[in-house]
């Protein structure tokens, strides 16, 4: 299976590795494997993994992971996969 990527450098994700506590749920619930463990804190391995659904966030405990769900670059990808049109965000790129 083809490694599912998405636009270079657009993704909203962000991860306040002082706050994490590494319980791993950003891990768990990522789709994409975007987060590794180690250590004790989460890793962001390859933000551009990062399609932007929100699980990582929502999942959270600590409110450590940010990110614009449903918003951006990879929603438009996604919304035009689903729907057969051209992919739109309005951001030029």
């Amino acid at each position: 299976m083809k490694e599912l990527r998405y636009l270079q450098g657009v993704s909203t994700l962000t991860l306040d590795v002082p706050t994490c506590i590494g319980c791993g749920m950003c891990s768990l619930v990522c789709p994409h494997a975007v987060f590794l463990v180690e250590q004790k804190k989460a890793l962001i391995t390859d933000r551009d993994r990062c399609m932007e659904c929100g699980a990582c966030a929502r999942n959270c405990p600590v409110s450590a992971i940010s990110v614009k769900a449903g918003v951006g670059c990879a929603s438009a990808i996604i919304k035009g996969w689903l729907t057969g049109s051209e992919p739109n965000c309005d951001c030029g790129g």
